[in-house]
């Protein structure tokens, strides 16, 4: 058995793991051949195909590092590939022909939920034998309660507001934290409740500034002359969501922070200063618990391949690694329930949410 694996979408903490992961069970386990693809699809559109053999060698040490030994992509739709002259054209067709050349007799793709629909289009048109891992800072994949990479992005999120709370406090600020999460408000909804934040705005729940500056006030009425907002990147201001065009003409989230924190400041008074985390969230070593998941994914995806149930997806559930079917997992977005018991939890914490 000749099985390929490659990392696609964005980059996050434990992809490395993965690989290991996956590695270590295809050889050991079953005696397989693990090829990585770089760059994701693109390392197929390449002739050669760009790939390197993976062994149990190669692998060592990374476990702890973040990032992706075979680097990744969230660009170049093999659909509607981007030309230099702006035009698009379909290249699928040279990417399935690259699996061919390779000689592969499955794939393993870790993508997020527009990365592994992508990668099913392909394997049905090209026949290929697919399995996926879910990886996402967003952690907003459908039926795992966890995806590779969202819990070393809320501890990043969450040393920032340890960090924020001793300055804020300092000075009588209003301190507010810009994070990622694109469409859900997982990040700041999780991290809002560990770092000890007085206000989480996400998406999923509409809030009101009114009511937001009203907990500000009330916090300086009782002696805290200080508070921490935390706000997820796709929350709106004034109906409509801040967002901006970058250099290839994508748009991309950012600047509501300092949306909010305007207002906040236009509404109290108060000194506003604002942090927004970015791309810190991506980078650095995983946490313990992506390690694990990571670790769980990579040998049950491989299990899956020896077993030929292919067009799955691994997930978490209840400490179980489960699977399901790929489109099921593709289809279901996963946005924080407003009745979610962290919701709950934040609500009887006396944290806000400006509704």
């Amino acid at each position: 058995m000749r099985l390929g694996i490659l990392t696609s979408g964005g980059d996050c903490a434990g992809l490395n793991a993965v690989i290991r992961a996956v590695t270590l069970r295809a050889v050991h386990g079953y005696g397989f051949e693990v090829y990585g693809l770089h760059e994701a699809t693109h390392g197929l559109l390449q002739r050669p195909v760009a790939a390197t053999l993976l062994s149990p060698d190669s692998v060592k040490g990374i476990l702890h590092q973040g990032g992706t030994i075979l680097r990744t992509t969230n660009r170049g739709n093999p659909f509607a590939y981007p030309g230099p002259d702006g035009s698009t054209r379909d290249r699928s067709q040279e990417i399935v022909e690259g699996y061919r050349e390779l000689g592969l007799d499955a794939l393993i793709g870790v993508g997020g939920d527009g990365s592994l629909a992508i990668l099913r289009r392909l394997a049905r048109q090209g026949g290929w034998n697919l399995v996926g891992i879910p990886k996402t800072i967003d952690n907003d994949l459908g039926h795992t309660e966890q995806s590779v990479g969202f819990s070393s992005a809320v501890t990043v999120a969450t040393e920032a507001l340890d960090r924020l709370h001793v300055t804020a406090a300092s000075h009588n600020r209003v301190m507010v934290l810009e994070v990622m999460g694109r469409d859900a408000g997982h990040i700041a909804l999780t991290a809002g409740i560990a770092g000890g934040a007085d206000v989480i705005l996400i998406p999923e729940i509409q809030h009101a500034m009114d009511k937001v500056c009203a907990k500000i006030e009330e916090r300086r009425r009782s002696g805290r002359n200080f508070s921490l907002v935390v706000v997820a990147e796709s929350v709106r201001s004034d109906g409509v969501t801040r967002t901006y065009t970058d250099a290839h003409g994508q748009s991309r989230y950012g600047g509501i922070g300092q949306a909010i924190a305007q207002e906040i400041a236009g509404c109290t008074g108060a000194e506003t200063r604002v942090t927004v985390l970015g791309h810190v969230q991506r980078g650095g070593s995983p946490v313990p618990l992506d390690r694990v998941i990571a670790s769980a994914f990579g040998v049950a995806a491989v299990d899956l391949v020896a077993q030929k149930r292919f067009d799955r997806v691994v997930g978490w559930r209840a400490r179980q690694v489960i699977d399901v079917p790929l489109d099921e997992a593709c289809a279901a977005f996963k946005a924080v329930d407003p009745g979610d018991p962290l919701v709950r939890t934040a609500r009887g914490l006396g944290i806000a949410f400006g509704d």
